[in-house]
């Protein structure tokens, strides 16, 4: 499974929604994407990619494009 295919589920498995509603999804633009939805995201993102996310970009965290951006990081080092 490649990066995108495994940051993609983190989001489908964790707020139940269709991979078509990915690409523009922000942060409580869906009612699961709720401040403890947020951190469910976190800890789904942590473990799916064996990392620990600094608060900094746990806060930073609004969308899914977003997201992506982070992880990219040198300090995470997810290539998608």
């Amino acid at each position: 499974m490649s990066n995108l295919e495994k940051y993609n589920n983190v989001f489908v498995e964790t707020f139940k929604i269709n991979e078509s509603e990915l690409a523009n999804l922000k942060y409580q633009d869906i009612p699961a994407w709720d401040s403890v939805g947020h951190m469910g995201l976190v800890a789904a993102l942590e473990d799916a990619f064996d990392i620990m996310l600094d608060t900094t970009d746990i806060i930073d965290l609004s969308s899914y494009a977003k997201g992506k951006e982070i992880l990219s990081k040198p300090d995470y080092g997810v290539e998608f």
